[in-house]
């Protein structure tokens, strides 16, 4: 988030503290920032009370930042997953809630500011030079930014099996994880309708990577944004089988089974952590819910024995 706060104190927040919270001894300085405001360019720096490294200045922006670009993403990748890859005749499963999708999307709306009040820390800390974030490639050199990003993958996976597979756990499960598996068979909406403290948990890895490991301040921003789209690309339920990738990846299919079974398919990103302790359910043809959603949608009578439309005019007749 440091290199996000940069621009955004560049581009737009030295120019809003400026006309809110005006330097007393900057005289006119409101109007020179209302004026800058208006023609979008950067605003003088010392213009505002509140100094980009002011702490409270810092954990104001990075909670409104933060909640904003987690909102965004969430509703532009959410929507591109459920319009075009999500298959809707899952909405027709014996399983599937009344309402889902506004259930799904009031949680994560609700869950995503106090998820971000609990990650604040873990931002001011990049902010404010606790991490081990480094700015030119140089400095590490290519060699160790590629092992970087593999190291972050393998490192957050391993780590999230665990936390995930220990929120099932049944002391904790029914207080923190439960509300996530409310969602059967859920839609992309569902990536990040948690319990605040379950979504934070998850989260934690991420954030610790950086603490222990050095990483370019820009692919840490690159594998955030990766981290999203992986989180709503593994919630849109299809449950293609028998790719030679699946043995790997831990792809949609296995999440759905996830969110069926439970006690399956822990990790994020691979397979392996759950192959190697006894937690893998290897994705089938025959465990897909478009079955029974099928079966359903045949006894309403809104498609025939091959799976065909039924006119309108039709249906009321049968």
């Amino acid at each position: 988030m440091d290199l996000v706060l940069d621009y955004a104190d560049e581009y737009l927040l030295d120019a809003t503290y400026a006309y809110f919270l005006p330097a007393p001894d900057a005289s006119g300085s409101k109007l020179a920032a209302n004026a800058t405001l208006a023609a979008g360019a950067a605003a003088t720096r010392a213009a505002s009370t509140w100094a980009r490294d002011y702490i409270v200045r810092q954990t104001v922006s990075l909670f409104v930042l933060s909640a904003v670009a987690a909102l965004f993403l969430y509703f532009l990748l959410s929507s591109l997953s459920y319009f075009i890859l999500y298959d809707k005749r899952l909405e027709h499963h014996p399983r599937f809630l009344k309402r889902q999708k506004y259930q799904e999307i009031m949680c994560s709306v609700l869950s995503v500011p106090a998820m971000d009040v609990l990650t604040l820390p873990w931002f001011l800390g990049e902010v404010r030079g606790h991490s081990l974030l480094y700015t030119e490639v140089s400095e590490r050199g290519w060699a160790y930014l590629i092992f970087s990003a593999l190291w972050f993958l393998v490192f957050t996976d391993f780590l999230i099996y665990w936390i995930h597979r220990i929120e099932h756990h049944p002391s904790i499960y029914k207080y923190i994880h439960k509300p996530h598996h409310k969602w059967i068979i859920p839609t992309p909406f569902a990536a990040l309708a948690f319990h605040p403290l379950d979504g934070y948990a998850q989260s934690l890895p991420y954030h610790v990577f950086v603490y222990l490991f050095p990483m370019h301040r820009l692919l840490y921003l690159g594998m955030f944004g990766f981290v999203q789209i992986w989180t709503i690309f593994i919630h849109d339920a299809d449950m293609i089988s028998d790719h030679f990738m699946e043995r790997f990846i831990n792809s949609p299919a296995h999440h759905t089974l996830h969110h069926i079974y439970f006690t399956c398919n822990y990790g994020q990103y691979f397979t392996w952590a759950d192959k190697a302790f006894d937690s893998h359910r290897q994705p089938i043809a025959e465990l897909d819910p478009l079955i029974a959603s099928l079966k359903n949608m045949q006894a309403k009578g809104l498609i025939d024995e091959n799976h065909n439309p039924i006119p309108d005019v039709a249906r009321k007749q049968q």
